[in-house]
């Protein structure tokens, strides 16, 4: 049970707990970007020394199940930033799927740099019930590869939420799950959590994520603190607010397509 088994250096099998909930044959969009993320960070010769400040994924289109192939580049090298590039390629598609463009900064080490404050804490996920994901017709996917429970909302209340979110599989089959993994396979959830019309009566899709983190993320939980914003032209936002149990840790938001069903 893992969201992908790995084939070779580039190339990996998206299994079924990569299944969004809108479309059988298609990934959630929170794994592909962990595991863009995960190749940017581990990329042969990546300095030790530098972590993603900021990453931004463009989705350019549904990513399916099946083989995946991912490829880095690195686009400027400097001493104290360097900018990276990743792309995401389903099997025989001739074009990527989700082309990632990372910042890494170099981290001067702790201590250097006086704290500041970072804001309020959400309840420890400890203190919450699990949160059943709303009905899904098939009966595996990212609804079941995760753990949700929410501090605030709920994924049918249309409005404000915030829901804590947990692996219960690993990114890739035999392979240790890495803090970034967690934060980026939960981000993306911004606007389901924070869903600002009736997901029955609209689709609120989105083509981008971009993830800010000031600090290193710790522990197995991430919180997703989203609230999402709608202009009457359709074009909307999910801003959130990402979280450890030690509290704020970074922004996602994600550019959102709203329209009514068909």
């Amino acid at each position: 049970m893992a969201f992908y088994e790995r084939i070779d250096g580039e190339r990996f099998l998206a299994t079924e707990d990569t299944r969004g909930p809108w479309d059988a044959g298609a990934q959630h969009a929170g794994p592909p970007a962990a595991l863009l993320g995960r190749a940017v960070e581990e990329r042969a010769g990546a300095r030790p020394d530098m972590r993603i400040a900021r990453i931004t994924f463009d989705i350019l289109r549904p990513v399916p199940l099946g083989v995946v192939s991912v490829r880095v580049r690195e686009l400027r090298l400097g001493r104290s930033t360097e900018v990276v590039e990743a792309e995401l390629e389903p099997a025989g598609a001739g074009q990527p799927a989700v082309v990632a463009r990372a910042l890494r900064v170099r981290v001067a080490g702790d201590g250097v740099v006086p704290a500041v404050a970072e804001g309020p804490r959400l309840p420890p996920p400890g203190s919450l019930a699990p949160s059943p994901f709303y009905a899904v017709p098939w009966e595996r996917g990212y609804h079941t590869a995760m753990e949700m429970r929410f501090a605030e909302g709920g994924f049918t209340e249309p409005g404000p939420g915030a829901c804590w979110m947990r692996m219960r599989v690993p990114l890739v089959a035999g392979e240790p799950v890495g803090a970034l993994d967690r934060v980026l396979v939960a981000a993306d959830s911004g606007n389901g959590i924070s869903a600002a019309v009736d997901f029955r009566r609209f689709v609120f899709v989105n083509s981008d994520l971009t993830v800010h983190l000031h600090r290193h993320p710790a522990g197995e939980w991430v919180g997703v603190q989203a609230r999402t914003s709608v202009d009457p032209a359709g074009i909307g936002l999910a801003d959130s607010v990402l979280h450890d149990e030690k509290g704020p840790l970074g922004r996602g938001a994600q550019s959102l397509f709203v329209a009514p069903r068909p």
